[in-house]
């Protein structure tokens, strides 16, 4: 099913990740909720048009901090929110993919974000325990009503792209993507042939990994830059189809990962970050189908 994803030309190229809107870990309140509000207020003043959060963070406050620092919003933003898991303790991440919790979690969160419609929500993750046809029928439902503009899924592979464009329009797909995790590959080829924005998430992976790795270092010295500026900008030449959301909770790490949106890279710095992942048993956090 081709997708006319108008969507996809409103996105900022690097968007607003939610996650330091709440405590750390995504849990409980922030440490400095003016600062948060600041923050994504700066980056929304520097061109960023896509903020992303999910209710789990918090949960529910991250969504109530992006509506306190841009409701009334602006015609070019968009947010976007997931739904479809549940939190009951910072490390307790449960998945529930009935339709009638969906449905429940997609009005909190238009409620909470201040908005009649929102204009992109996720599939957090698929529910095994509950048909895909009925997880997506409930936002093709809201879809219907006008509470939701777009679907998107997070975390899958190709297989579930496929039958989930069976089901409904898919305008964006969330997956973890940096120099050290290409298990989405295929599903940023997939989402480039579709139509669909890709979204990249943990672009510098889980830790320091991919930040302190050597050849990202040497790299990123040669060029007089950093290494997550580096780690973007190999990103965003990926895919003109590609929005990456590094999670920052720092102005001036916001600065800094903007700036990587006029870096260009030499063929030879994009060789070398390339073949680090022939290199690599890599075995994904999940499993994208």
């Amino acid at each position: 099913m081709p997708v006319n994803n108008d969507l996809a030309t409103r996105l900022s190229r690097i968007g607003f990740a939610g996650l330091h809107l709440a405590g750390p870990g995504g849990w409980g309140q922030p440490e400095d909720r003016a600062a948060s509000i600041d923050l994504l207020r700066t980056a929304v003043e520097s061109g960023v048009t896509y903020v992303d959060t999910a209710d789990v963070l918090g949960p529910d406050v991250s969504e109530q901090v992006i509506a306190e620092a841009l409701a009334p919003y602006s015609a070019n933003v968009v947010v976007a929110t997931k739904v479809g898991m549940t939190r009951a303790a910072p490390r307790d991440w449960g998945v529930i993919g009935r339709p009638s919790y969906l449905k429940q979690q997609v009005y909190s969160s238009a409620f909470r974000l201040r908005l009649d419609s929102i204009p992109l929500v996720f599939l957090h993750r698929v529910d095994p325990s509950v048909p895909l046809e009925d997880q997506l029928g409930a936002l093709a439902d809201l879809k219907t009503e006008g509470v939701v503009e777009h679907i998107g899924l997070s975390a899958v592979g190709v297989p579930t792209i496929r039958r989930a464009q069976e089901i409904t329009p898919i305008a964006a797909v969330q997956n973890p993507m940096n120099p050290l995790d290409r298990a989405s590959d295929e599903v940023l080829a997939h989402c480039n042939d579709q139509g669909i924005s890709f979204i990249a998430f943990w672009c510098f992976g889980r830790g320091r990994a991919v930040l302190d790795h050597p050849i990202l270092v040497e790299n990123a010295t040669k060029l007089g830059v950093t290494s997550a500026q580096l780690a973007l900008a190999w990103l965003l030449q990926r895919s003109p189809n590609l929005i990456a959301i590094p999670g920052t909770g720092s102005q001036t790490h916001l600065r800094s990962n903007l700036d990587a949106l006029t870096l260009e890279l030499p063929d030879s710095v994009t060789t070398s970050i390339d073949s680090l992942w022939d290199k690599l048993n890599f075995v994904p956090e999940f499993p994208l189908d």
